[in-house]
This record gives structure tokens, C-alpha cells and sequence, in this order.
């Protein structure tokens, strides 16, 4: 019986939380930076702000004390919005310890220090004293399915073997599958770079231009994903698999998908404001990803003319048609 706190109550945040609680063998504590929405869950026992619909079991406890979620937990898992991580990890390490075990679920690159998110936890938690074991889980995994209990596969990565193995018994279930895997670069850029291809993947479905596009799309942004991955340390390998190419065809073809929304709503002409002031809360990553996606690739000397486009459109510099032209427009090259 293990005792986890999830960090995070957002849809990610609570199916993870529900997941782990329905095996029946650990203590499951789901947290919230909201005092409201951790009463709101408490009292009706649903998440109706992120994920309604699904009943939250009596075992689940609902708290928005960092303290009381983190005190008794053994494994932490931070399932905040990628912007919130530093901040949140600056708070949550007053009350970690040396024995707590750290897994980040969260999909993001950090804006101007272009980290991902297992070097901003390391980096906060070291300053704080603290060196934690560390595993990340990504994948193709929609929230909602997770919850429904959908048959679903990811991968936890540790550059800890024994680790990784550890999170994966933990994780596991009937209706949940993990694979382990010791390359946590190319895992993390696989889950957070992917959310860029699908707002591109959502762009040309929203201009109506067929399923031709959508998988150049794809397929040239799993080359575009993977160049940028190697040429931090990852490995090509981890591209082909769920973190890589599973994520991204789930991301850019699913109607699940926020980013792919994003997409299809600027493809139809409405405004970025608008779009995202019409989630609810709720985050598109692939927006602020792609910024930091493009600074990460400027350091180290990667072309990624999808994001490009894709960030120019964000920032209205060009109308959505002309972004998808320009892919198309550009000088003939081998495969």
C-alpha cells in the first residue's frame, strides 16, 4: 500500500488520482491550488469544473493544504499546467522530505529557460537541499479515457533502471499499461512538442484540407519533433514510440484534444482570445510550448518550420491559410 499525493486537480490531475485510487491498493490525496474547486469535489464528489462526469470515491480525499497532501504521501505526482511547476515546486519543498519519490506527469518546456520539466523539479528541489528520485509519465492518454477506464499505454522514464521499475508496478492496472524507458529527454520533448504538430494538425482541418495535409502534418512533425530531441540527448528510438509517435497521432487526430481544438478554431478564423477564453480554465500547453519550443531549437541549431508557422499564426503575424502555404512553398528537399 502506498501512500500518493497528486499535485494538480485539473482533468489530468484527477484521472491519474481516480486510476490509482480504483486498484484498491494505495492511499490516493488529490490536491488543488483551489480552495473552492477542492470543495466543490469534496462536497458533490465530481470534478464538474475539469472532468464532470465521473464520480470521485469516498477513499479519494480532496484537500487544498500542500501540508495535509504531502506530509503522509510517498510518491508525489505534479500534474499542474507547465507555467505553474516552478512556482509550485518553490512551495511544495518546504514540505518534502529526502525519502519522498518525485513523478512528473506534466507536459511543458519552460518559457526562457527552455528546461523541461524534470530539470525545473530537480533544479527547485536541489536548491532546496533535496535529491529525489524522479520519473516522468507521457503518452497517448486523453483524460477522460483514463478515467473511463479505456484500455490505455504510456511510458515512465528514469535514468534510475530500479526506479522506473518501481513506478511502473505502481502505475499499473488492468486498464493502464506502462513501458519503461531510461531516455527522460526524449520522452518529456516527445509529450510536450507534440501538442505544437497538433495545433498545426488542427489548423489544416479547421481550413477543411482534407486528410492529405493531416498526415504530412503528422509525419513531418514527428521528424521535426525528433531532430529537436536528438539533438538535446534523446534518443531516435523513443520518438517511435508511445511517447513519440503514439502521442502525436492521438494529439493531432483525437477530438478529445485541446490542442487540436485550438487549432481547428483558428483554422476556422476565430481569435487565439477568444479560443482560449472559451476553455474554461482549462490548458491548451501546445500555445506557450510553442514559443519555448522554438527558443530551445535556436540554442542548439534545429530547423522546425511547423512551429514556426504555427507560432506565427499564435501571434497573428499571418492568417492560418497563408502559415499552411508556407510549409508547402518551401524549397523541395530530401526525405
Amino acid at each position: 500500500m502506498s501512500r500518493i499525493a497528486v499535485m494538480g486537480s485539473g482533468a489530468w490531475g484527477t484521472a491519474i488520482a481516480l486510476h490509482l485510487t480504483r486498484t484498491g491498493e494505495h492511499e490516493v490525496t488529490l490536491w488543488s491550488h483551489s480552495e473552492r474547486v477542492a470543495e466543490t469535489i469534496a462536497e458533490s464528489r465530481e470534478n464538474r469544473d475539469f472532468l464532470p462526469g465521473f464520480a470521485i470515491p469516498a477513499s479519494l480525499k480532496v484537500t487544498a493544504s500542500q501540508e495535509e497532501a504531502l506530509s503522509p504521501a510517498e510518491v508525489v505526482v505534479s500534474v499542474m499546467p507547465s507555467h505553474h511547476v516552478r512556482h509550485s515546486y518553490e512551495e511544495f519543498s518546504r514540505h518534502l522530505r529526502p525519502d519522498h519519490k518525485l513523478v512528473s506527469a506534466t507536459k511543458g518546456i519552460e518559457d526562457g529557460t527552455y528546461l523541461r520539466m524534470s530539470q525545473v523539479i530537480a533544479q527547485v528541489t536541489g536548491q532546496h537541499g533535496l535529491s529525489l528520485p524522479l520519473a516522468v509519465i507521457s503518452g497517448p492518454s486523453f483524460a477522460q479515457e483514463v478515467a473511463a477506464g479505456f484500455p490505455t499505454a504510456v511510458t515512465v522514464a528514469s535514468d534510475n533502471a530500479a526506479f522506473a521499475t518501481e513506478m511502473q508496478r505502481i502505475f499499473s492496472s488492468g486498464s493502464l499499461r506502462l513501458y519503461t524507458n531510461d531516455d527522460v529527454c526524449g520522452v518529456e520533448l516527445g509529450g510536450a512538442l507534440k501538442n505544437v504538430i497538433a495545433i498545426a494538425s488542427g489548423i489544416v482541418t479547421g481550413l477543411g484540407l482534407g486528410h492529405n495535409s493531416t498526415a504530412a502534418i503528422i509525419t513531418r512533425g514527428i521528424a521535426e519533433i525528433t531532430r529537436l530531441a536528438v539533438a538535446c540527448g534523446g534518443k531516435r528510438e523513443t520518438l517511435a514510440g508511445l511517447a513519440g509517435l503514439g502521442d502525436l497521432v492521438l494529439t493531432c487526430t483525437g477530438a478529445l484534444s485541446r490542442n487540436r481544438m485550438v487549432g481547428i478554431e483558428l483554422g476556422k478564423g476565430r481569435k487565439l482570445e477568444e479560443i482560449l477564453d472559451g476553455l474554461g480554465g482549462k490548458v491548451a500547453e501546445g500555445v506557450r510550448t510553442t514559443s519555448a519550443a522554438l527558443g530551445l531549437a535556436a540554442r542548439v541549431g534545429v530547423e522546425m518550420p511547423i512551429a514556426e508557422q504555427v507560432q506565427a499564426v499564435l501571434e497573428g503575424r499571418c492568417s492560418p491559410l497563408e502559415g499552411m502555404q508556407a510549409l508547402m512553398s518551401r524549397p523541395g528537399r530530401d526525405e
